[in-house]
């Protein structure tokens, strides 16, 4: 049995055929866009943008880390995963560079909440102590100008 599948336009007359190919229009996601000469790369690079794959930080780590590995090449590794090997690299790039950066980090690591507390504690204390100060040196000033 040999299927065969035919245009509806390749079977109208050619009056009718010419009226069908004016009116006939393209779905994509509910949305209606008529079937101009420029609406054909218009809706490639709305399905591209629609199916793209988007990969999880776990993912492009995962990906990285195997491609470190060095047991199969990175071509082979990117054919399997999906993507470009170039997309590859540049994951590649901003692993390293997050690397680097946490690495020279560790002198200027965040504080914890209760050190950020004893450390505001400790500032107040100290104004406190440098006004006290500043108080007394001007009352000494006064009483030597007497």
């Amino acid at each position: 049995m040999m299927l065969v599948w035919v245009e509806k336009a390749a079977i109208l007359k050619p009056k009718e055929r010419k009226k069908t190919m004016e009116t006939s229009t393209q779905v994509f996601s509910s949305k209606e866009v008529a079937a101009t000469p420029g609406s054909a790369a218009k809706l490639i690079r709305e399905v591209r943008v629609k199916t793209r794959r988007k990969f999880s930080a776990e993912d492009k780590i995962r990906i990285v880390l195997e491609g470190f590995r060095k047991e199969i090449p990175v071509s082979d590794l990117c054919r399997r995963e999906g993507l470009s090997s170039a997309l590859y690299y540049s994951w590649l790039k901003d692993f390293m560079e997050a690397g680097k950066a946490r690495l020279q980090g560790d002198s200027l690591r965040d504080a914890t909440q209760s050190e950020v507390k004893e450390l505001r504690a400790e500032n107040e204390r100290l104004k406190e102590l440098a006004g006290e100060q500043a108080l007394q040196i001007q009352l000494l000033k006064k009483s030597l100008s007497l």
